[in-house]
Protein backbone atom coordinates (compact mmCIF):
# COMPACT_ATOMS: atom_id res chain seq x y z
CA UNK A 1 0.00 0.00 0.00
CA UNK A 2 0.97 3.70 -0.77
CA UNK A 3 1.80 4.93 2.51
CA UNK A 4 3.25 8.37 3.61
CA UNK A 5 5.05 10.08 6.46
CA UNK A 6 3.10 13.35 7.52
CA UNK A 7 5.84 15.64 9.75
CA UNK A 8 3.83 17.99 11.37
CA UNK A 9 0.93 15.44 11.71
CA UNK A 10 3.27 12.95 13.22
CA UNK A 11 1.73 9.67 11.28
CA UNK A 12 1.55 8.17 8.26
CA UNK A 13 -1.45 7.97 5.96
CA UNK A 14 -2.57 6.08 2.74
CA UNK A 15 -1.82 8.70 0.27
CA UNK A 16 -5.29 7.15 -2.76
CA UNK A 17 -7.48 7.82 0.66
CA UNK A 18 -6.36 11.39 1.66
CA UNK A 19 -6.07 11.83 -2.61
CA UNK A 20 -9.84 10.30 -2.47
CA UNK A 21 -11.27 12.44 0.22
CA UNK A 22 -10.02 15.23 -1.74
CA UNK A 23 -11.81 14.60 -5.08
CA UNK A 24 -14.50 14.15 -2.89
CA UNK A 25 -14.74 17.21 -1.11
CA UNK A 26 -13.78 19.06 -4.14
CA UNK A 27 -16.50 17.44 -5.92
CA UNK A 28 -19.24 18.96 -3.22
CA UNK A 29 -16.98 22.13 -3.55
CA UNK A 30 -17.85 22.78 -7.48
CA UNK A 31 -21.60 21.41 -6.92
CA UNK A 32 -22.78 23.46 -3.43
CA UNK A 33 -20.24 26.34 -3.51
CA UNK A 34 -18.65 25.29 -0.05
CA UNK A 35 -15.10 24.81 0.69
CA UNK A 36 -15.93 21.36 1.68
CA UNK A 37 -13.80 22.12 5.12
CA UNK A 38 -16.95 21.21 7.26
CA UNK A 39 -16.32 17.73 5.65
CA UNK A 40 -12.74 17.61 5.37
CA UNK A 41 -11.35 18.85 8.48
CA UNK A 42 -13.85 15.79 10.47
CA UNK A 43 -12.90 13.38 8.11
CA UNK A 44 -9.25 13.91 8.54
CA UNK A 45 -9.50 13.84 12.72
CA UNK A 46 -11.31 10.55 12.07
CA UNK A 47 -8.29 9.58 10.14
CA UNK A 48 -5.99 10.62 13.27
CA UNK A 49 -4.75 13.59 12.46
CA UNK A 50 -4.85 16.37 15.14
CA UNK A 51 -7.43 18.95 14.89
CA UNK A 52 -5.35 21.88 15.03
CA UNK A 53 -3.36 20.37 11.94
CA UNK A 54 -6.24 19.11 10.29
CA UNK A 55 -8.01 22.60 10.63
CA UNK A 56 -5.12 24.69 9.40
CA UNK A 57 -4.02 22.12 6.62
CA UNK A 58 -7.50 22.06 5.41
CA UNK A 59 -7.92 25.57 4.96
CA UNK A 60 -4.86 25.45 2.78
CA UNK A 61 -6.45 22.82 0.84
CA UNK A 62 -9.25 24.75 0.23
CA UNK A 63 -7.44 27.16 -1.52
CA UNK A 64 -7.61 24.85 -4.60
CA UNK A 65 -11.00 23.40 -5.01
CA UNK A 66 -11.73 27.18 -4.60
CA UNK A 67 -9.53 28.39 -7.26
CA UNK A 68 -11.08 25.68 -9.88
CA UNK A 69 -14.54 26.35 -8.99
CA UNK A 70 -14.55 30.01 -8.68
CA UNK A 71 -12.93 30.00 -12.27
CA UNK A 72 -15.20 27.38 -13.31
CA UNK A 73 -18.17 29.68 -12.13
CA UNK A 74 -17.12 33.09 -12.84
CA UNK A 75 -16.75 31.43 -16.98
CA UNK A 76 -20.51 30.97 -16.42
CA UNK A 77 -21.32 34.23 -15.16
CA UNK A 78 -22.18 33.08 -11.37
CA UNK A 79 -19.76 35.47 -9.65
CA UNK A 80 -20.98 38.73 -7.88
CA UNK A 81 -17.36 40.60 -7.73
CA UNK A 82 -18.56 43.19 -5.60
CA UNK A 83 -20.70 41.27 -3.26
CA UNK A 84 -17.63 39.33 -2.91
CA UNK A 85 -14.97 41.98 -1.79
CA UNK A 86 -17.02 43.30 1.14
CA UNK A 87 -17.90 39.54 1.98
CA UNK A 88 -13.64 39.11 1.28
CA UNK A 89 -12.81 41.95 3.82
CA UNK A 90 -14.78 41.08 6.24
CA UNK A 91 -13.66 37.78 5.81
CA UNK A 92 -9.67 38.93 6.30
CA UNK A 93 -10.82 40.93 9.23
CA UNK A 94 -12.62 37.88 11.20
CA UNK A 95 -9.71 35.61 9.97
CA UNK A 96 -7.05 37.13 11.88
CA UNK A 97 -9.10 37.27 15.01
CA UNK A 98 -10.10 33.74 14.79
CA UNK A 99 -6.35 32.74 14.45
CA UNK A 100 -5.52 34.77 17.85
CA UNK A 101 -8.35 33.20 19.23
CA UNK A 102 -6.60 29.79 18.40
CA UNK A 103 -3.17 30.62 19.36
CA UNK A 104 -4.55 31.62 23.30
CA UNK A 105 -6.71 28.50 23.63
CA UNK A 106 -3.37 26.38 22.38
CA UNK A 107 -1.42 27.73 24.61
CA UNK A 108 -4.36 27.18 27.35
CA UNK A 109 -5.09 23.41 26.26
CA UNK A 110 -8.32 23.46 25.09
CA UNK A 111 -7.71 24.35 20.94
CA UNK A 112 -9.06 20.48 19.90
CA UNK A 113 -11.79 20.56 22.01
CA UNK A 114 -13.08 23.95 21.03
CA UNK A 115 -12.98 22.90 17.23
CA UNK A 116 -14.71 19.39 17.88
CA UNK A 117 -17.85 21.42 19.79
CA UNK A 118 -17.70 24.62 17.42
CA UNK A 119 -18.56 21.96 14.80
CA UNK A 120 -21.30 20.10 16.10
CA UNK A 121 -23.33 23.25 17.15
CA UNK A 122 -22.76 24.86 13.60
CA UNK A 123 -23.52 21.84 11.86
CA UNK A 124 -26.40 21.24 13.59
CA UNK A 125 -28.05 24.67 13.47
CA UNK A 126 -27.00 25.29 9.98
CA UNK A 127 -27.87 21.42 8.57
CA UNK A 128 -31.52 21.41 10.25
CA UNK A 129 -32.26 25.07 9.12
CA UNK A 130 -31.35 24.46 5.91
CA UNK A 131 -33.29 20.79 5.68
CA UNK A 132 -36.53 22.15 7.22
CA UNK A 133 -36.60 24.81 5.21
CA UNK A 134 -35.66 23.07 1.80
CA UNK A 135 -38.60 20.07 2.69
CA UNK A 136 -41.32 23.06 2.76
CA UNK A 137 -40.24 24.38 -0.37
CA UNK A 138 -40.27 20.92 -2.05
CA UNK A 139 -43.79 20.26 -0.76
CA UNK A 140 -45.20 23.53 -2.24
CA UNK A 141 -44.68 26.78 -1.72
CA UNK A 142 -48.21 27.27 -0.43
CA UNK A 143 -46.44 26.16 2.81
CA UNK A 144 -44.38 28.94 2.92
CA UNK A 145 -45.20 32.09 1.51
CA UNK A 146 -47.64 33.20 4.53
CA UNK A 147 -45.14 32.76 7.63
CA UNK A 148 -42.25 34.23 5.29
CA UNK A 149 -43.87 37.31 3.79
CA UNK A 150 -44.86 38.56 7.49
CA UNK A 151 -41.15 37.70 8.32
CA UNK A 152 -39.97 39.17 5.22
CA UNK A 153 -41.79 43.07 5.98
CA UNK A 154 -40.20 43.51 9.22
CA UNK A 155 -35.91 42.21 7.72
CA UNK A 156 -36.76 44.21 4.64
CA UNK A 157 -37.64 47.69 6.87
CA UNK A 158 -34.78 46.76 9.08
CA UNK A 159 -32.19 46.40 5.87
CA UNK A 160 -33.46 49.55 4.32
CA UNK A 161 -32.98 51.45 7.38
CA UNK A 162 -29.27 50.76 7.25
CA UNK A 163 -26.34 53.25 5.95
CA UNK A 164 -24.51 52.49 3.06
CA UNK A 165 -27.48 51.74 0.60
CA UNK A 166 -25.92 49.90 -2.48
CA UNK A 167 -27.04 47.95 -5.80
CA UNK A 168 -25.57 44.44 -6.83
CA UNK A 169 -26.23 44.35 -9.94
CA UNK A 170 -25.52 40.75 -10.45
CA UNK A 171 -27.01 39.24 -7.68
CA UNK A 172 -30.42 41.52 -8.03
CA UNK A 173 -30.37 42.76 -4.30
CA UNK A 174 -30.11 46.21 -3.08
CA UNK A 175 -28.62 46.64 0.95
CA UNK A 176 -26.18 48.40 2.76
CA UNK A 177 -22.55 47.22 2.01
CA UNK A 178 -22.12 46.51 6.01
CA UNK A 179 -24.20 43.48 6.40
CA UNK A 180 -21.76 41.80 3.88
CA UNK A 181 -18.81 43.37 5.32
CA UNK A 182 -20.31 42.15 8.81
CA UNK A 183 -21.27 38.48 7.94
CA UNK A 184 -17.71 38.10 6.38
CA UNK A 185 -16.00 39.00 9.64
CA UNK A 186 -18.16 35.98 11.27
CA UNK A 187 -17.32 33.67 8.61
CA UNK A 188 -13.61 34.66 8.89
CA UNK A 189 -13.92 33.71 12.58
CA UNK A 190 -15.50 30.60 11.94
CA UNK A 191 -12.80 29.74 8.97
CA UNK A 192 -10.13 30.09 11.21
CA UNK A 193 -11.57 28.09 13.87
CA UNK A 194 -12.49 25.71 11.94
CA UNK A 195 -10.50 25.23 9.27
CA UNK A 196 -12.78 26.08 6.55
CA UNK A 197 -14.04 28.46 4.25
CA UNK A 198 -17.41 28.97 5.53
CA UNK A 199 -19.35 27.94 2.67
CA UNK A 200 -21.64 25.81 4.50
CA UNK A 201 -22.81 29.03 6.70
CA UNK A 202 -21.92 31.43 3.64
CA UNK A 203 -23.97 29.83 1.26
CA UNK A 204 -27.52 29.77 3.57
CA UNK A 205 -26.52 33.50 4.99
CA UNK A 206 -26.52 34.46 1.45
CA UNK A 207 -29.94 32.56 0.26
CA UNK A 208 -31.80 33.80 3.03
CA UNK A 209 -30.43 36.79 4.34
CA UNK A 210 -28.78 38.54 1.57
CA UNK A 211 -31.62 36.84 -1.15
CA UNK A 212 -29.56 36.14 -3.51
CA UNK A 213 -29.68 33.84 -6.12
CA UNK A 214 -28.82 30.02 -5.87
CA UNK A 215 -26.38 29.96 -8.99
CA UNK A 216 -24.95 33.23 -8.55
CA UNK A 217 -24.66 32.48 -4.37
CA UNK A 218 -22.00 29.18 -5.73
CA UNK A 219 -19.70 31.29 -7.62
CA UNK A 220 -19.41 34.23 -5.23
CA UNK A 221 -19.38 32.03 -2.40
CA UNK A 222 -16.22 30.12 -4.01
CA UNK A 223 -14.49 33.74 -4.63
CA UNK A 224 -14.62 34.42 -1.18
CA UNK A 225 -13.79 31.41 0.29
CA UNK A 226 -10.76 31.31 -1.83
CA UNK A 227 -9.32 34.46 -0.36
CA UNK A 228 -10.20 33.97 3.40
CA UNK A 229 -8.34 30.51 3.38
CA UNK A 230 -5.14 32.05 1.69
CA UNK A 231 -5.00 35.07 4.82
CA UNK A 232 -6.03 32.18 7.31
CA UNK A 233 -3.47 29.71 5.87
CA UNK A 234 -0.61 32.08 5.99
CA UNK A 235 -1.60 33.13 9.31
CA UNK A 236 -1.54 30.19 10.65
CA UNK A 237 1.63 28.59 9.35
CA UNK A 238 2.94 31.86 10.44
CA UNK A 239 1.75 31.95 13.54
CA UNK A 240 1.12 28.48 15.15
CA UNK A 241 2.98 26.09 12.87
CA UNK A 242 0.12 24.10 12.15
CA UNK A 243 0.11 23.70 8.53
CA UNK A 244 1.26 20.05 7.20
CA UNK A 245 2.52 20.90 3.69
CA UNK A 246 2.23 17.41 2.24
CA UNK A 247 -0.66 16.37 3.80
CA UNK A 248 -2.25 19.64 1.90
CA UNK A 249 -0.89 18.88 -1.17
CA UNK A 250 -2.33 15.49 -1.16
CA UNK A 251 -5.60 17.16 -0.41
CA UNK A 252 -5.26 20.34 -3.40
CA UNK A 253 -4.35 17.34 -5.65
CA UNK A 254 -7.68 15.47 -5.35
CA UNK A 255 -9.95 18.67 -4.54
CA UNK A 256 -8.90 20.61 -8.00
CA UNK A 257 -9.78 17.48 -10.19
CA UNK A 258 -13.46 17.33 -8.07
CA UNK A 259 -14.27 20.90 -8.04
CA UNK A 260 -14.27 20.91 -12.35
CA UNK A 261 -16.65 17.55 -12.38
CA UNK A 262 -18.99 19.26 -9.20
CA UNK A 263 -19.47 22.29 -11.25
CA UNK A 264 -20.43 20.48 -14.43
CA UNK A 265 -23.40 18.58 -11.75
CA UNK A 266 -24.10 21.30 -10.39
CA UNK A 267 -25.61 22.84 -13.05
CA UNK A 268 -28.19 20.33 -13.65
CA UNK A 269 -29.52 20.66 -10.35
CA UNK A 270 -32.38 22.83 -8.98
CA UNK A 271 -32.01 25.39 -5.95
CA UNK A 272 -34.02 23.46 -3.65
CA UNK A 273 -32.47 19.87 -4.64
CA UNK A 274 -28.88 21.65 -4.16
CA UNK A 275 -30.21 23.02 -0.47
CA UNK A 276 -31.21 19.44 0.51
CA UNK A 277 -28.55 18.03 -0.75
CA UNK A 278 -25.86 19.85 1.05
CA UNK A 279 -28.53 19.90 4.26
CA UNK A 280 -28.50 16.03 4.77
CA UNK A 281 -24.96 15.79 3.85
CA UNK A 282 -24.26 18.60 6.49
CA UNK A 283 -26.42 16.65 9.66
CA UNK A 284 -24.62 13.24 8.84
CA UNK A 285 -21.29 14.85 9.39
CA UNK A 286 -22.64 16.56 12.64
CA UNK A 287 -24.11 13.04 14.01
CA UNK A 288 -20.98 10.96 13.30
CA UNK A 289 -19.03 14.01 15.42
CA UNK A 290 -21.65 13.89 18.12
CA UNK A 291 -21.17 9.93 18.55
CA UNK A 292 -17.52 10.61 18.26
CA UNK A 293 -17.70 12.99 21.66
CA UNK A 294 -20.52 11.50 23.45
CA UNK A 295 -19.59 7.56 23.07
CA UNK A 296 -16.20 8.16 23.72
CA UNK A 297 -16.15 10.02 27.09
CA UNK A 298 -12.19 9.52 27.67
CA UNK A 299 -11.34 11.19 24.99
CA UNK A 300 -13.48 14.43 26.20
CA UNK A 301 -11.30 14.55 29.06
CA UNK A 302 -8.50 14.78 27.84
CA UNK A 303 -9.36 17.51 25.68
CA UNK A 304 -10.45 19.30 28.65
CA UNK A 305 -8.00 17.85 31.46
CA UNK A 306 -4.80 17.51 28.95
CA UNK A 307 -3.05 14.56 31.61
Amino acid sequence: MLYMYLPIAGNSVNVLLIVGLGVFVGLLSGIFGVGGGFLMTPLLIMFGIPPTVAAASDSNQIVGASTSGTLAHYRLGNVDIKMGMLLLIGGVIGGDIGVHVIKILKALGNADFLINITYVVMLGFVGGYMFIESLQSLKGGSVQTKPASSKESLYVKLMKSLPFQTDFQKSGVRMSALVPLFLGVFVGILAAIMGVGGGFIMVPVMVYLLRMPMHVVVGTSLFQILFTCINVTIMQAYSNHTVDFVLAVLLLLGSTIGAQFGTRIGKNLKGDQLKIILASIVLLVMLKMLYGLLARPDILLSYAGGH
